[in-house]
């Protein structure tokens, strides 16, 4: 009996699942080209910032250590 119960509610899971992707709106080629720019030109200059930071703190901590008094 629980084995019926478990092959209807897995149905309609899919059935809901397959629902659900229908009402996806995929966007077109002209926005997908947009934000994946937008996403790539956001990570360039992200790293960028943490490379300088990283760089940065490096050699700032080096020369604190490096001080002699």
């Amino acid at each position: 009996m629980a084995e019926k119960t478990e092959k209807s509610s897995k149905k309609s899971w899919f059935d809901g699942l397959k629902t659900e992707f229908r009402k996806i709106i995929w966007p077109d080629r002209k926005s997908l080209v947009k934000e994946t720019g937008a996403v790539v030109a956001v990570s360039i200059v992200l790293g960028i910032i943490i490379a300088l930071l990283d760089f940065i703190f490096k050699y700032g901590v080096d020369i604190l250590v490096n001080i002699s008094f």
